[in-house]
């Protein structure tokens, strides 16, 4: 079983269905028995539905940063 920091790695990709079968299973798998990392899923899925519906010009610039800032450590 993967970890919870590759499972978190692998999330983005994950959801955007671009990982490969057998790391999609491997991702699915740890879902399935780690609280933690559902909740991070949850929180992933939450926040691209917000930024799907919000335009960029909505999101005040330091929420902005501090997003773009989060997102290049998970990268």
């Amino acid at each position: 079983m993967i970890t919870c920091s590759e499972a978190v790695r692998e999330l983005w990709e994950y959801l955007d269905a671009t990982v490969d079968q057998a790391d999609r299973e491997a991702v699915e798998e740890h879902l399935s028995r780690c609280r933690r990392c559902c909740g991070e899923l949850e929180f992933a899925v939450e926040l691209r539905r917000l930024l799907l519906g919000t335009s960029r010009e909505d999101i005040p610039a330091d929420v902005l940063r501090r997003l773009n800032e989060t997102l290049g450590e998970l990268g």
